[in-house]
């Protein structure tokens, strides 16, 4: 049950309270130009949720199993990104082929998964945090899911922005700015509801 918990906590405080984008400021570029329409928002988030699975399932074993032990931990970073970007390959030619129109309104921003700092990030993390092989997948899913429920939900707050008469200087990117704020400040009362469900 002990474990249990535990993979609870990274999985709750992942989406939640430790959410990449809304807490840690990770992956803003994608989410800021695809979040305009829920379709795009959410292919995007299951894309980098993929991604973010499948690159912790490879570079834990490779740091772990390589890189560590031979005492060149330092390419860390320049390994994951060859691994993350051999991900995102697949991620683009699976949906060019099977699913051409989320792919055309994904854009430039598929590609873009290969440096977006929320994917490179949660391989760098479980690391950092000590995790085991299933604490690092978990955590992945996590930041993957968290990803996925913050665009999903700001799709539909831009949406919303779009049907609204908006002053003339707030257009934009500003008023944007000011909505993704306001929906940050919204998950901060989650920390208090993990930590007393778990005592964190």
């Amino acid at each position: 049950m002990e474990i249990v918990g535990k993979l609870m906590i990274i999985l709750l405080t992942g989406i939640l309270t430790e959410n990449f984008i809304l807490a840690k400021f990770y992956g803003i570029c994608p989410f800021l130009g695809v979040s305009k329409t829920t379709s795009g928002a959410v292919g995007m988030g299951l894309a980098v949720t993929f991604v973010m699975v499948a690159a912790s399932a490879v570079t834990y074993p490779i740091y772990h199993g390589v890189l560590d032990p031979m005492g060149i931990s330092y390419l860390n970073t320049v390994c994951f990104i060859l691994i993350i970007a051999a991900f995102v390959q697949i991620v683009e030619m699976v949906l060019k082929k099977y699913v051409p129109p989320l792919y055309k309104s994904l854009g430039v921003y598929l590609p873009l998964i290969t440096t977006n700092c929320a994917v490179l990030g949660v391989t760098i993390l479980n690391i950092d945090n000590g995790y085991n092989f299933l604490e690092a997948i978990v955590n992945a899913l996590a930041g993957g899911l968290g990803f996925l429920l913050v665009m999903v939900i700001f799709s539909g707050v831009r949406e919303r922005i779009e049907r609204c008469n908006v002053p003339k200087a707030l257009e934009g990117t500003p008023i944007t700015l000011i909505a993704a704020s306001i929906t940050s400040l919204s998950f901060v009362g989650f920390g208090g509801i993990v930590e007393g469900i778990f005592g964190a």
